[in-house]
Order: structure tokens, then C-alpha cells, then sequence
């Protein structure tokens, strides 16, 4: 078969407008060999599908072979060899499908899986690392845009080495995805040959097993036919396989060698010198454009030398590049420019044009400079280039040199190093001044140093709490079937009076000595704010905290599930940082294991006021000594109740007792005046109780009949 077009990996690095035309090209005979293999793929599939439509399928699956010549392949598409091929295949299939039909089984494994692997995971895979290229080629001209809007004047070292490590592994992300995307469509030039051979040689490999039909002539006719097709495709295949082991050998030779270019600007200048004897020079540089009488903008472009000229092209576009400036007997310096740093300023030989451009890198600045400087006294015209562009370093080094006296004015503008001191130790004091507790009470009497600091989230509740909980969350609800347990309810409706939730970032947790002084936290902030400094610890757990009269809980946005769990009452006190008020923590002192309290302090990082966290978790310890004091006292109002009444119950049974005697006695009485004549003297003898008691049994049916009357 002939040669196949290649995409070259090694100018995946340097990323010009010529090789992203050229992608652009791949990706359009992608599309177009993706079209066209989703469509014979629904014309097998419906061979497989359906029986009885397997002439139609059949038909339908030799047209689209016909009509290869017709399809419109940006690489690959005079293939006279395959052309033929996939003719002969049309015709013999044409004339067999009214004639046979294939068992599932056997379509399912000669011909379905090959062309499903090549639509389903090479094709797919296609996409996904267009999208990831794509991506990547986003992040990184974001990078490049925020190293190239650092500021001079406000220069911090920081920021500059999260920028410089963000254009460092964007890069490296971008050159690593376009070298492998580079790599699969180099590597689908092969397999969309042999995903259009091998279905096709399996299908007819089953006719001939299945069927058994068709003359001896014919039979060893395509046997002949579809073993040369078969050494074809193994051919194909293990070119393919050498090809991909030679691009993967030069995918790691080529990212050992340009480790180092990642970064926009190389950290040891011995490593990499300027070299100033360049005639030619092309690569991404921003110009400014005005865009009004006093604003201007920045667009990242390509330039490139061609001659005396200097050339720029946008990214995509097939043209050659425009015309930028004649760079015969112009003039190169560098330039301070008030919001950009590496400028430098090329203006034309009669002064009418001038061209403020930025590079990357220092190194990449004077480079540029160089090579513009040689261009100028055309030096590109003579044989020796090299010798003579050595002669002009020297012009071209003072060129890149800024001026003293702008030197001096940006020394003078530098802040002196006590300043540097002083603000270095305000921060590692975590911003606030230490109190005259501190002066009596040392810092050491707080916070231990050697104590352990745990940056990720561990519970701290004890297992006797935690079980009291779970068992509380099991057995409280099923004391009663009926839900009517007054304590739930009282505790729901207290949690329903301050439910709030915030947005936090878990920093760290350590244990303290004591919980009462107010600067342990303080103290505790700047600890955990150094250590995570010490040891570049960046990744911080977000959670949702919870605010209740009960408990603070910690919540996970994801799932919802509550991470941990802090009883109010334990809380012993919170406060805020004082000058950064995004921070903010909090004590937990528990009881041990033999009694010993123990204290942890807690740091958070929020995205409003620390403050009003703070206030939120002081109201709802209010809300709750409130509520606590009224369940006291509604629980005290209860017992006196019960005691009231219970002396109620006591009093009502006396009195009915008194008027159990009392009757007794008067019917006693009243059923013994006959026996007992009144006296003399007119009085009446009344029994004693054990009288009438004795009585009792022997005038008991008398009773019965008095009572009865």
C-alpha cells in the first residue's frame, strides 16, 4: 500500500500555525473516515440484526463500498490498492446477497467486533483526546496570559512562582496531550484501513465456513483473494506497530530533553545561555495595539523572521503571515513598560513604525533582540554569519541592559529588608499582636510545639459519646411507636430555632494545654499556618458547618453525610483572627479516658466573616442555656404539681375514711336504741369502737335490712 501521511510529533513543543493547519487537516479526514464508518457500521449492524433483511443489508453494505471513490478523504483518499479492493469485495457481496445468510453468532465475532472496537474505542478515543487537547491548550494560554500580566511594580515572589509553576505544568500537560493526540491520529491512518479490511475479510470468511456453497473455482479463487488480503492487513498492522514504537521511543526521548522548557523562564541561567548569534528566530511573543488615544491591549501572536522581515500569523491561520516590519537598518532596545515585563521595541529605519513586543522570558528577550540586531545589519546576507554576529553581542547586550537611572529609581522603590523582616514575622505571628496574658503566661504554657498538627478531618468525639449518640439515634424513637416522646419534640423544636449553615475549609486541629485563655487559639492559628508553609501543604477539606442549639456538625456538599460532630456544650469558647477575618476556630475540651479533660482547638477558613460564625455559635450556646433553664424549670413545676396532687389524693382518702367512722358509728347508734334505754338522768350511753366493732357481727343482717329501708 502506499505511504501514509504522517503529523510531526517533534513540533509539538514549538506548536506553529503550520502544524495546527496541518492538525486541522487530520482532524477533517478524522471526521469524515468517522462519518463514513458509522455508516457501514449500521449497515453491518443491520446484517447482524436481521435475517431476514439480510439480502437488503447485504446490498446495502456493497453500495457503501462503491462509493468509496466518491468519499471525500482529505489524506488517503487516491488509494487506488484499496479502491480496487473494496470493489472486488462489493461485487462478490452484491451477487451473494440474495443467496445466504450468516448465524449471529458467527457476524458477532468476524465481523461486528472489529468495526465496533475501531467506532466505539478508537474513534471515541479520538474525541476525548481532541477534547483533553483542547482543554490543555486553554489552560495553557490562561497560564501564559497571567505570567505575562505580572507586574513590575508590585512584584511578589509568590504569586510569581504559582504563576511560573502554573505555565510550567500547563505546558508540560499541553506538549504531553498533543504529542499522544499527534500519536492516535497518526496511529488511525493504519486502522481505518484494517477496520475496513478485517470486517469484511471476517465476513466472508464466515460465508465460506457457513455455507459451503459455490463452485471449486470460485471458492479457491477468493481463498487466493482473501489470503493476500489477510498478508495485506497483517502487513499493514505490523508496520503500524513498528510505527507506534518508534513514535512512543520519540514521545520519551522528547519529553526527557524539553523537561527544562516548560517553565517560562529557566531558574539556572548557566544551564541554558543566551545565544546571540541567531539570524533567525520564530516563536510567540505579545504585541501591543492601541486602542485609543491612551489605552492599549496585548495580543499573543506568531512571529518569525523571513529575511529582513519580520512576519507574524495567527494561530490556525494557512496563510504565510502578514508583515509586521522591515527590520533592514531598524533599531532594537529594550523597554520598560509600565504593566509587562520583558519589552523590548523595534523601530523601523526612517522611525515612522514602531513595535513594542514582550517575550517570555528574559532569556527568550534577549535573544529576540539579538537576532533582530544581526537581521539589521544583515548579517543573514553573508557567508559567515556566526562570525559576524558575534561582533555586534556587544551592542546588542547593551541594548537589553536597563538604564541606571531606572535601576535606581525601582532599587529605591524596593522595600528595604527590615521592612521585609518585620512583615515576615507580623505574618508568621498569624497577624495579631500578643495580648498581656502572653507576658505572664508563656506560649509554650498553651500550645505545646511538639504536639502533633492533623491537617485532615478526624472525629474527635469519644466512643463513649459517639455510642451514647448512635444509641440515642436507635432506641430513642422506638421507645415510643407513636411518636409522641415529649423530649424529641422539645429537642427538634430547639434545633429548629437556629439552623444555619456556612461554607468552611478544614486547616487543622491540635491539642492544647488549656482551654480557657483567650489566645490559644491565636496561637494555635499561627502554628498550623506555619506548618502548613514548612511542609507546601495546600489541599484543604470543604464541608458545610452546621449550626444548631445542639451540636456543630460538619457536612459533606457531596454526599450529605456528617463528617463529625461537635456537642455545644463542649465548645468552650470561639474567636476569629484579627486581621484576616476568614479564619476562625474553635475549643473542644472532652472528658478522658480517666477522667483528664482534654482540649483540641480547631481551625476553619470560610468564605465570609469569621465573626459571624463565631456570633452564630455564641447564640445558639445562649439559645441552648436558655432552653435548658426552662426545661429545669417546667420539669421543677411538674414534681410540685405531682406533689400537690399527691397530697390532694392523700387528704380526699382521710376524709372519706372520717366519714366511713362516722356513718358506721350513727347507724351503730341508730340500730342499738332499743337494747340501751336512756338513763335516768336523760342521757344516752354511746358504744365505745370496739364495741361496735364487736357488735357488728351479730347485728350484721339487721344492718343489712335497716340499710336496705
Amino acid at each position: 500500500m502506499p505511504g501514509i501521511e504522517k503529523l510531526p510529533i517533534e513540533e509539538t513543543l514549538e506548536d506553529s500555525p503550520q502544524t495546527r493547519s496541518l492538525l486541522g487537516v487530520f482532524e477533517e479526514d478524522t471526521a469524515a473516515i468517522s462519518n463514513y464508518c458509522a455508516q457501514l457500521y449500521q449497515a453491518m449492524q443491520r446484517i447482524y440484526d436481521a435475517q431476514n433483511e439480510l439480502s437488503a443489508a447485504t446490498h446495502l453494505t456493497s453500495r457503501l463500498l462503491k462509493e468509496y471513490d466518491k468519499q471525500r478523504f482529505p489524506l488517503g483518499g487516491d488509494d487506488e490498492v484499496m479502491s480496487s479492493t473494496l470493489q472486488q469485495f462489493a461485487k462478490v457481496i452484491d451477487e451473494l446477497s440474495s443467496c445466504h445468510a450468516v448465524l449471529s453468532t458467527q457476524l458477532a465475532d468476524a465481523m461486528m467486533f472489529p468495526i465496533t472496537q475501531f467506532k466505539e474505542r478508537d474513534l471515541k478515543e479520538i474525541l476525548t483526546l481532541k477534547e483533553v487537547f483542547q482543554i490543555s491548550s486553554d489552560d495553557h494560554d490562561a497560564a501564559i496570559n497571567r505570567y505575562s500580566r505580572l507586574s513590575k511594580k508590585r512584584d511578589n515572589d509568590k504569586m510569581r512562582a504559582e504563576v511560573t509553576e502554573d505555565v510550567y505544568t500547563s505546558r508540560k500537560k499541553q506538549h504531553q496531550t498533543m504529542m499522544h493526540y499527534f500519536c492516535s491520529l497518526n496511529t488511525l491512518q493504519y486502522k481505518k484501513k484494517m477496520a475496513l479490511l478485517e470486517p469484511l475479510l471476517g465476513y466472508m470468511q464466515a460465508q465460506i465456513s457457513f455455507f459451503k456453497l459455490g463452485s471449486e473455482n470460485l471458492s479457491k479463487q477468493w481463498e487466493d483473494f482473501l489470503g493476500t488480503i489477510g498478508t495485506s492487513v497483517q502487513n499493514v498492522r505490523r508496520e503500524m506497530e513498528e510505527e507506534v514504537g518508534q513514535m512512543q521511543q520519540t514521545i520519551q526521548e522528547i519529553e526527557r530533553s524539553c523537561d527544562p522548557l516548560y517553565a517560562p523562564c529557566d531558574p539556572d541561567p548557566a544551564h541554558s545561555p543566551v545565544c546571540r548569534n541567531l539570524t533567525r528566530k520564530q516563536g510567540y511573543l505579545y504585541i501591543r495595539n492601541k486602542t485609543g488615544l491612551v489605552s492599549s491591549s496585548w495580543e499573543r501572536q506568531y512571529f518569525f523572521t523571513q529575511g529582513g522581515n519580520l512576519m507574524q500569523q495567527g494561530r490556525g491561520e494557512v496563510a504565510a503571515g502578514g508583515l509586521v516590519t522591515d527590520l533592514d537598518n531598524c533599531s532594537v532596545m529594550a523597554v520598560d513598560s509600565d504593566d509587562r515585563r520583558f519589552c523590548f521595541q523595534v523601530t523601523s529605519f526612517d522611525g515612522k513604525k514602531v513595535v513594542i513586543l514582550q517575550a517570555e522570558s528574559r532569556k527568550d528577550c534577549e535573544e529576540w533582540i539579538a537576532t533582530i540586531n544581526n537581521i539589521s545589519k544583515r548579517i543573514y546576507l553573508s557567508e559567515n554569519a556566526e562570525e559576524l554576529a558575534a561582533r555586534v553581542n556587544q551592542s546588542a547586550l547593551e541594548a537589553v541592559t536597563p538604564s541606571p537611572s531606572f535601576q535606581q529609581r525601582h532599587e529605591s522603590m524596593r522595600p528595604s529588608s527590615k521592612v521585609r523582616v518585620g512583615r515576615a514575622s507580623s505574618i508568621s505571628s498569624a497577624g495579631s499582636e500578643p495580648s498581656p496574658a502572653l507576658s505572664v503566661l508563656s506560649l509554650d504554657a498553651l500550645v505545646d510545639p511538639e504536639t502533633p498538627i492533623q491537617f485532615d478531618i478526624i472525629s474527635p468525639v469519644s466512643e463513649e459519646n459517639s455510642g451514647q449518640s448512635k444509641t440515642a439515634a436507635q432506641t430513642g424513637r422506638r421507645s415510643n411507636p407513636f411518636g409522641e416522646s415529649g423530649d424529641s419534640t422539645s429537642e427538634d423544636s430547639e434545633n429548629l430555632i437556629l439552623h444555619q449553615l456556612f461554607i468552611v475549609r478544614f486547616l487543622g486541629s491540635m491539642e492544647v494545654r488549656t482551654a480557657e485563655t483567650a489566645d490559644v487559639i491565636s496561637e494555635t492559628m499561627r502554628q498550623i499556618l506555619a506548618a502548613r508553609a514548612i511542609h507546601n501543604i495546600f489541599r484543604m477539606t470543604e464541608s458545610h458547618l452546621l449550626v444548631t442549639c445542639d451540636c456543630l456538625k460538619l457536612i459533606d456538599p457531596q454526599t450529605q453525610v456528617t463528617r463529625l460532630r461537635f456537642p455545644l456544650a463542649n465548645v468552650v469558647q470561639c474567636s476569629s483572627h484579627q486581621e484576616n477575618k476568614r479564619l476562625f476556630g474553635f475549643v473542644l475540651q472532652s472528658a478522658g479516658g480517666r477522667g483528664n479533660s482534654r482540649a483540641v482547638c480547631y481551625i476553619f477558613e470560610s468564605n465570609n466573616d469569621g465573626e459571624k460564625i463565631c456570633d452564630s455559635i455564641g447564640l445558639a450556646k445562649q439559645i441552648a442555656f436558655h432552653s435548658e433553664m426552662d426545661r429545669k424549670a417546667v420539669e421543677k413545676k411538674k414534681e410540685q404539681d405531682k406533689a400537690k396532687e399527691k397530697q390532694h389524693e392523700e387528704l380526699s382518702k382521710q376524709r372519706q375514711i372520717e366519714k366511713d367512722l362516722e356513718e358506721q358509728s350513727r347507724l351503730i347508734a341508730a340500730s342499738s336504741r332499743p337494747a340501751n334505754p336512756p338513763s335516768s338522768d336523760g342521757q344516752v350511753l354511746v358504744l365505745s369502737n370496739s364495741q361496735s366493732e364487736d357488735s357488728d357481727a351479730g347485728e350484721e343482717g339487721k344492718k343489712r335490712g335497716e340499710s336496705e329501708a
